[in-house]
């Protein structure tokens, strides 16, 4: 549910934070933020935690009670889940290809071999960003992409 996620970044808490308030794990957290219901017990933890009724995480009562994630909101928080797992992508190419130019350079400085695995795997740095359009927006294949691919098999004019 993305309800709990919105009240959770406006406290400014981390999954980890709210899942020791509420006493829940962070993996129910993880679940709870991708989707899956809660259960009675669940709800009941979180709900004293955001200081709401339990009721309140009904599908039915968001709504009402104006808990509700706007489309805007899903969408900025989808791009930043892109960003994260970019950033995340690239400290790890950063700490491995260290690594191997470190182990490189001890066992044999005369042929740098470890020049190979980060040319490959920046490229797949690359290709990453390009697909989550980290660059401003821009994406190869994006929906933008799409659509114009769409409507030019439909024979329709953009």
């Amino acid at each position: 549910m993305l309800i709990i996620k919105k009240l959770r970044l406006q406290r400014g808490w981390s999954q980890a934070e709210l899942a020791e308030f509420s006493g829940l794990s962070v993996r129910t957290i993880q679940r709870i933020e991708k989707g899956e219901k809660p259960g009675l017990e669940s709800r009941k933890s979180l709900a004293a935690v955001f200081d709401l009724d339990a009721g309140d995480f009904q599908e039915e009562n968001l709504m009402e009670n104006g808990l509700s994630v706007t489309p805007e909101e899903e969408k900025a928080m989808g791009e930043v889940r892109k960003l994260k797992g970019f950033y995340s992508h690239l400290m790890t190419y950063v700490l491995v290809i260290a690594i191997l130019f470190a182990v490189n350079l001890l066992v044999d400085p005369g042929y740098i071999w470890a020049f190979w695995p980060a040319l490959g795997w920046g490229l797949g740095i690359l290709s990453h960003a390009l697909g989550a359009g980290i660059f401003g927006g821009f994406s190869l294949f994006g929906p933008e992409w799409e659509k114009k691919q769409v409507e030019k098999k439909l024979g329709r004019k953009l």
